[in-house]
């Protein structure tokens, strides 16, 4: 990052502006600066036991692997093809400190975590677009998904540093400010592939593997110190500095070489999407402009990545040898960066600056920017409760689509979702009438059924039939959902307050005993099952299954303590 306050970093980092609190040391940070004092023999227990808040705190120290000022590079090891033979797989260090199931179980424990977080963007519309992407790019090469075939989950944190990082398992995190710097989306798919690449190649575990080797050089420096303390002088000082600072080097070697194997394979998976692989440089010098105060003011030797300018110069000696390639930004992408823009900061004065953005852009832009402008001022008009305003300026913004000229009938077609949970969220917004919910209700079944994979407008058409005082309906198409979704908090949220609309206080505490243990808060959890226990309107089967719950709860709850004394 440009400054010093930081996501993941391995000190503990404070969050700057409306809403933000502190957050504890997380990460391994690729930033300009590299701060080399990660302990290998510490990370590695922590690797090998629970993977609770100890192993939270591993992950992020390994890999929370910030694409800023850096990207591109060629690795010695090429990837397997595509086409290659399956090979058993032999042991290697890395699979013993931290299996491919381990990472994904250690990944899972991350996001909990970063679910409770005020900054990440729980926004179905930003989520929608970053998984349809990012898993458009993860299928152009399949191969990346490892051999348990784990899925791929991208998402988004307020924050406004030019970042993205990965954690274990398929878990890649991207900074709203990132969404609003990429320009297009050949951009945004450099730095979602840069990021895969890390994933695909297992650079947590390959580092702790790394740095269980290098332990043994500070111990052997030592060991050569003291004999070399019996000659007198300042030989053993120097003996033992030498080690230190050989075993610090090493780390920013992996550390420059896994940035340009992520790099090299981030290209490869960009270009077989079917992106503009000069994508990759615009962002570089993007990011290298954004961070000229550090990007290569440091010898190359002392950085964790590789100099900005190689990096630009390597992948345009790549881009001469492929033929070119130009591709069209879709309208989602532009009104995924105006939602951003908006959600970012929903301060009084984050809105004004948001609304000012538009309105400039207005005078600016035309056909989809026009319009991306225009959801911008609908989505400011909504946060700040004019719903009559919000539903014109969203009226505006389909009109400039559909008048834009040949070829936009498919651009409004695909951007429908995403226009369609718009209006939805106008009309169902506080103290609107009774005749407008039950046009919601109408236009969300119509929806649902027309978008039947769009999570968002699925919680929308739950809310809908709660809003036309039908909560049973809801209950019933939401217990319907979670067999469906079970790792979404939102959907228990939204049961909760259906059975709260029925007044079955059990069910409503149960529902969102489930919500907080989604989310990481295993104590809250077992708050609301002991509410609900005592509800009057609990049914003997109710009381079984709340039993058996806070014995798993109570469980989990005291392997979180024990992890955490270690």
């Amino acid at each position: 990052m440009v400054s010093s306050t930081k996501w993941w970093t391995l000190e503990p980092a404070s969050f700057t502006g409306a809403g933000r609190r502190n957050r504890g040391s997380y990460g391994y940070h690729s930033i300009v600066k590299s701060k080399p004092h990660l302990t290998p023999a510490f990370w590695t227990a922590r690797a090998k036991s629970a993977p609770a808040r100890s192993c939270l705190t591993l992950a992020m120290a390994t890999l929370g692997t910030l694409f800023l000022m850096s990207s591109a590079s060629l690795a010695q090891v090429p990837p397997v093809a595509a086409g290659a033979p399956n090979l058993p797989t032999l042991g290697d260090t890395e699979r013993e400190d931290l299996s491919p199931a381990m990472e994904r179980r250690l990944g899972d424990e991350i996001m909990r975590e970063l679910r409770r977080d005020h900054d990440y963007l729980d926004d179905g519309p930003i989520l929608e677009y970053l998984n349809d992407f990012g898993n458009g790019l993860v299928a152009a090469r399949p191969s990346v998904r490892g051999e348990t075939s784990f899925d791929f989950f991208f998402f988004a944190v307020r924050d406004p540093q030019l970042n993205a990082f990965a954690l274990p398992g398929g878990f890649i995190g991207v900074h709203s400010g990132l969404l609003l710097a990429a320009q297009t989306e050949s951009e945004l798919a450099a730095v979602l592939s840069h990021e895969i690449g890390h994933v695909a190649q297992r650079h947590i575990a390959r580092m702790l593997g790394q740095q269980r080797q290098d332990a043994l050089i500070p111990l052997a420096a030592l060991i050569l110190a003291v004999l070399a303390s019996r000659a007198g002088g300042d030989t053993a000082i120097g003996v033992f500095a030498a080690g230190q600072a050989l075993a610090i080097q090493r780390q920013l070697n992996f550390s420059r070489d896994a940035e340009r194997e992520a790099d090299r394979i981030g290209f490869q998976i960009m270009g077989e999407a079917g992106f503009d692989t000069s994508g990759m440089v615009a962002f570089f010098q993007r990011l290298q402009s954004a961070s000229r105060v550090y990007s290569d003011s440091m010898p190359a030797h002392l950085q964790s990545h590789p100099l900005t300018t190689e990096r630009i110069a390597d992948i345009q000696a790549r881009i001469r040898e492929m033929p070119y390639k130009q591709r069209a930004d879709s309208l989602d992408f532009h009104l995924v960066r105006a939602r951003a823009r908006v959600l970012q900061d929903e301060s009084a004065q984050g809105l004004a600056d948001a609304g000012a953005v538009f309105a400039n852009q207005l005078l600016q832009q035309r056909g989809h920017q026009r319009a991306a402008a225009q959801y911008g001022l609908a989505l400011v008009a909504l946060k700040k409760g004019d719903v009559n305003q919000a539903q014109t300026w969203l009226d505006a913004a389909r009109d400039t689509i559909t008048r834009a000229g040949p070829g936009t009938s498919m651009a409004a077609k695909q951007a429908g979702a995403i226009f369609t949970s718009m209006a939805l969220e106008i009309k169902l917004a506080p103290h609107q009438s009774a005749q407008l919910a039950q046009l919601a209700l109408q236009e969300a079944q119509t929806a649902h059924l027309q978008f039947p994979l769009s999570r968002g407008i699925a919680l929308q058409y739950a809310e809908a039939m709660i809003a036309c005082a039908r909560p049973e309906e809801a209950a019933r198409y939401l217990r319907e959902q979670v067999l469906l979704y079970r790792e979404e908090p939102k959907l228990y949220d939204v049961m909760a307050k259906a059975y709260a609309a029925q007044g079955k206080m059990a069910l409503q505490h149960m529902a969102l005993a489930e919500s907080y243990v989604l989310s990481g808060g295993t104590l809250t959890a077992l708050d609301q099952l002991t509410i609900a226990r005592k509800a009057s309107d609990a049914s003997f089967y109710d009381l079984a299954v709340i039993d058996a719950r806070e014995r798993e709860l109570q469980a989990r709850h005291r392997e979180e303590v024990k992890e955490s004394k270690k």
